[in-house]
């Protein structure tokens, strides 16, 4: 008996949390949304170098976001790419994802960074 009282008051909490997670997954996506469709705007094709590890899980997330979202963008892997492993030394990187935006240099994968060089 106690049990079953229990879960009805514990239910409508249930329904509250549910509700407060989906919402904030919507305004994620829409955000989401927002952001890849101001890169794309700005964006073209030769703008975006991701310079990525094969190994690196964050390079795996930003090439998923940006190919979901459109954005053109061009990658090379520093294990395998003579030129590419170069150019990152070159800049430096302390890690990747490293950007090459129009010749700047941005470090980790920020839609909002992306959209910054890209309107310089």
């Amino acid at each position: 008996m106690f049990k079953s009282s229990r879960i009805r008051e514990l239910w409508p909490l249930a329904v509250i949390l549910a509700l407060v997670v989906g919402g904030s997954a919507l305004l994620r996506a829409r955000a989401a949304g927002e952001q890849g469709q101001a890169l794309r705007e700005l964006a073209r094709p030769g703008d975006i170098v991701m310079l990525s590890s094969a190994t690196c899980i964050f390079c795996t997330r930003a090439r998923e976001w940006l190919t979901e979202q459109r954005v053109p963008f061009r990658e090379c892997f520093i294990e395998s790419d003579a030129a590419c492993r170069a150019e990152f030394q070159a800049r430096s990187g302390p890690g990747t994802p490293t950007f090459v935006v129009r010749g700047q240099t941005v470090v980790g994968f920020d839609p909002a960074r992306l959209h910054l060089s890209l309107s310089r």
